[in-house]
């Protein structure tokens, strides 16, 4: 199977909210926060179609993730794969695609991850170090240069 990425358009924020709530539902339902009209309205409220890359896994759409970039910094500001591809190589694969992006800009990766989630020690296995936390959300960074 082969990973392949398209540019998001502005009519796929409804779809993407979905793979949004179906990736969180384990790490919310955990902590007692599952609410999936919340999660997709928060998502949408935000959505940013021109920073959003939707992956895909032969032609079938397995997630989507956003690159924000800062003056100072690039933001992964979401990252989700559906829960039954997790566990594959496909966000590692992606945080290598962010990677070099920061690279070639000699920028840092930023990010947060819900407290409690699987995605810390994801994102700690791969090289990301803990910057700070605050009440829901852990936050990491990932330096080149």
């Amino acid at each position: 199977m082969q990973i392949k990425y398209q540019k998001a358009n502005e009519l796929d924020g409804e779809i993407l909210a979905e793979i949004r709530v179906r990736a969180m539902k384990p790490s919310l339902e955990a902590i007692g926060r599952f609410d999936p009209t919340r999660a997709r309205d928060r998502f949408l409220e935000s959505y940013s179609y021109p920073d959003t890359t939707k992956i895909y896994l032969d032609t079938s759409m397995v997630g989507f993730y956003s690159v924000n970039k800062k003056s100072d910094h690039l933001y992964l500001s979401h990252l989700y794969v559906l829960p039954e591809y997790q566990g594959h190589g496909i966000g590692g694969e992606v945080l290598n695609r962010v990677k070099a992006l920061a690279e070639t800009s000699c920028h840092v990766v930023r990010l947060g991850a819900l407290r409690g989630s699987p995605a810390n020690h994801f994102y700690i296995s791969n090289g990301f170090k803990f910057t700070h936390e605050e009440e829901w959300d852990l936050y990491y960074e990932w330096k080149y240069c």
